[in-house]
């Protein structure tokens, strides 16, 4: 897979650039390589998919700071290489990617084989009947969808027992070959198992792609001073330092708390987004001093 350009080069914009020059320039490009206009050219569209994500991303405030401080590896651009099986597959056998789901297929035979059968006429002859494809659910907690688990599920009256891949996303499906319904009168191969996979949301934490997302509130003084923090992780809770003069909407990466991308076991970065509280209810003692504060020489700690 080939290296992701600079969002802002896709665009053709300077770091620098408003939200109205983003806007302006993804509209001249968008029109200029639509696949309607460029019926047939590859290359076109391409650049057309390329565009529509570099714009996805400078678009949304959150992403772009994000994309602006850790680069493509802050908005999910760690993750795979290669087609579904290939080299850069964590589950040797599928996938989410850019909003596609790629099944998981253990066992041999299936889809691809019909397909090169038919193609490429291999064996000469016709498959066999196949049984019936079955599908069932199965749910799990976030935790269990990022380090993967055993389930068991009811396949038609019997307890079987599914593993979950590490990593694993909401609405990807594993293909158990043999599993489904019985071979018809005359033929000689059963059918699929499909198990869809349904991912309980967390109470505080959210997924994007390889990237594990989090917000942790602080009230000012801890912002203007700096401070250590609790963060709520996957792996446990985590102290995190904040510097001094932290502004709100600032993302910090820990690296190697978000989902197993490489079936090595590396995995994708936690960003935690802190935001600055401002305080309601001030007693008539702190609005002095926050008075005094703002009419001394030091109000610039802030960043104003």
């Amino acid at each position: 897979m080939a290296e992701k350009r600079d969002y802002y080069e896709v665009l053709g914009v300077s770091k620098n650039a408003s939200d109205d020059e983003i806007k302006k320039a993804y509209r001249k490009l968008a029109v200029k390589y639509h696949p309607d206009r460029n019926p047939g050219d590859k290359e076109a569209e391409a650049k057309f998919k390329e565009i529509n994500e570099a714009h996805e991303v400078l678009s949304d405030k959150q992403k772009r700071a994000r994309y602006d401080q850790f680069g493509h590896a802050g908005v999910g651009g760690a993750g795979f290489g290669g087609g579904a099986g290939g080299a850069g597959n964590p589950f040797g056998g599928g996938f989410n990617y850019n909003g596609q789901t790629f099944n998981f297929e253990f066992g041999n035979g299936g889809v691809f084989d019909d397909i090169l059968g038919n193609l490429f006429g291999f064996g000469g002859a016709r498959r066999p009947r196949r049984g019936a494809d079955y599908q069932v659910a199965v749910t799990v907690t976030f935790e269990e969808a990022i380090f993967g688990c055993t389930k068991m599920v009811d396949n038609n009256g019997t307890d079987l027992k599914v593993k979950i891949p590490a990593g694993i996303d909401d609405g990807m499906s594993i293909r158990l070959h043999g599993k489904g319904g019985p071979a018809p009168e005359g033929g000689t191969e059963p059918g699929d198992l499909y198990v869809r996979v349904r991912v309980k949301p967390h109470k505080s934490l959210t997924r994007e792609g390889m990237i594990i997302l989090s917000e942790q509130k602080i009230d000012m003084v801890d912002a203007a001073l700096g401070c250590e923090i609790e963060v709520t992780t996957v792996d446990g809770p985590i102290t995190m330092k904040v510097p001094a003069g932290t502004q709100s909407g600032t993302p910090f990466k820990l690296s190697g708390h978000g989902v197993p991308f490489r079936a090595d076991g590396d995995r994708g970065p936690h960003i935690v987004t802190v935001i600055v509280e401002t305080p309601k209810n001030l007693s008539k003692k702190q609005k002095e001093i926050l008075e005094e504060f703002k009419n001394s020489k030091k109000r610039g700690i802030f960043g104003r």
